[in-house]
């Protein structure tokens, strides 16, 4: 399974390219209900998903360390950060593709996300999410509902969690 994921990273990768825009049919439908899993901290204890979703509005971003697109959204979403604080739980999945926890680590602490890290090393949120690239965005509303995939560079992710925050 996790040789055909970097499989499907490296042609969406190849086939999105630079500057590769927003929502598209890949990946969890939207509507659907967000899955509510287990997935490991960097210490390998279990964070249940369930205590955010259906709670509040939820951006995850399914990202690696040498993933340069989900590098260039860290801006985008440190503005979603500023615009909405608490309002939404912004979590960052480590694919683990490529990833030690300790380069995970190293990345964290230059590049300081505006997420909750997590680090999937059992794959349970690829699968779960149908991930089907690095920089993979998933919006879910206070229902538990997906409102919003979407992948690439170009991706206004104040205006993603906005469909959120208004239902």
């Amino acid at each position: 399974m996790r040789g055909f994921l970097v499989g499907l990273m490296l042609v969406g990768g190849a086939v999105l390219g630079p500057g590769a825009a927003a929502q598209y049919d890949a990946g969890i439908a939207i509507g659907s209900k967000a899955p509510v899993i287990s997935i490991n901290d960097l210490d390998g204890k279990p964070t249940d998903l369930g205590a955010f979703i259906g709670k509040k509005p939820v951006l995850l971003e399914f990202w690696a360390t040498w993933c340069s697109v989900c590098k260039t959204l860290l801006p985008e979403l440190e503005r979603v950060r500023k615009t909405y604080g608490d309002q939404v739980t912004m979590i960052g999945v480590n694919i683990t593709v490529n990833d030690s926890r300790e380069r995970v680590r190293r990345y964290l602490a230059v590049h300081r996300p505006p997420f909750l890290a997590l680090y999937d090393d059992r794959g349970v949120s690829s699968r779960a999410y149908e991930v089907p690239t690095t920089s993979f965005i998933v919006v879910v509303d206070r229902a538990g509902k997906v409102v919003y995939t979407g992948s690439g560079e170009e991706q206004d992710l104040v205006a993603a969690v906005a469909k959120a925050v208004a239902k």
